[in-house]
């Protein structure tokens, strides 16, 4: 049974962590197919990519502590994947550690009225540090109190913080968001994948994200068709055929 699923139409697809039952935690498998729709994103013709979790109390409660996802970072769009088109998050109820990661890497935000945000790492002992970038993306002095008190704010707060694009009731945030995503795909795809490469390029990157980024490219290299023409090629004693991929 698959944890996330992804549908298109119109250009717009909606990938969703599909664990209602339990909070829509991080396990591996969330992020192993996180990672894997991102990349089915990047490769499709849709122009932008709505991230919601499915019920009404959880965009996601977090990672699931009884087995942490240490590569919770793989699973994170701009991160452990390169994702050159806007990503719009929609949240409801329960958005904790790393789904407030995923929320701030995000390009726009859709909260219903019961969200609440937190990060409750420090009184966990345990982060990745991601959650870092937070600061460049919302005042220092309210991320700081988000990171380092391990207290929540809710949606109103949020969205006066600028973490969110719109606030409203529970059970319109996607309708919402998709009529956010529908201007988005109606737009010129080069001038939003170049504009969102720019910001990128402004946006600051705390090291756990930097470090991550680089990872994840030195992998992609290590696994490309390439990699394998060439040990195959010395191994063999010719001289490698290679692709670019």
């Amino acid at each position: 049974m698959s944890s996330v699923t992804y549908t298109s139409r119109n250009g717009i697809a909606e990938i969703a962590i599909d664990r209602a039952d339990k909070y829509n935690i991080i396990n591996h498998d969330v992020v192993r197919e996180l990672n894997a729709a991102w990349h089915r994103f990047n490769a499709s013709d849709d122009r932008v990519a709505i991230l919601t979790g499915t019920g009404e109390r959880a965009f996601t409660a977090g990672a699931d502590l009884r087995d942490i996802p240490h590569d919770f970072w793989r699973a994170v769009p701009g991160v452990g994947v390169p994702v050159t088109k806007p990503v719009i998050a929609v949240t409801a109820g329960l958005v904790v550690g790393g789904g407030l990661v995923l929320v701030q890497m995000a390009d726009l935000a859709v909260a219903a009225d019961n969200t609440v945000l937190s990060y409750p790492e420090a009184k966990v002992g345990y982060s990745g540090g991601l959650i870092s970038s937070l600061a460049a993306r919302i005042p220092h002095k309210i991320a700081m109190e988000l990171l380092v008190v391990g207290g929540s704010i809710s949606a109103q707060r949020a969205y006066e913080a600028g973490l969110v694009n719109r606030v409203v009731p529970l059970g319109q945030q996607l309708a919402v968001a998709r009529e956010l995503a529908a201007q988005i795909a109606a737009n010129a795809p080069l001038v939003v994948g170049m504009l969102k490469d720019y910001v990128g390029q402004v946006l600051p990157k705390g090291p756990s994200e930097a470090a991550a980024i680089a990872r994840a490219r030195v992998e992609a290299v290590n696994s490309a068709e390439d990699y394998h023409e060439g040990i195959a090629a010395f191994i063999e004693k010719r001289t490698p055929q290679f692709a670019g991929r």
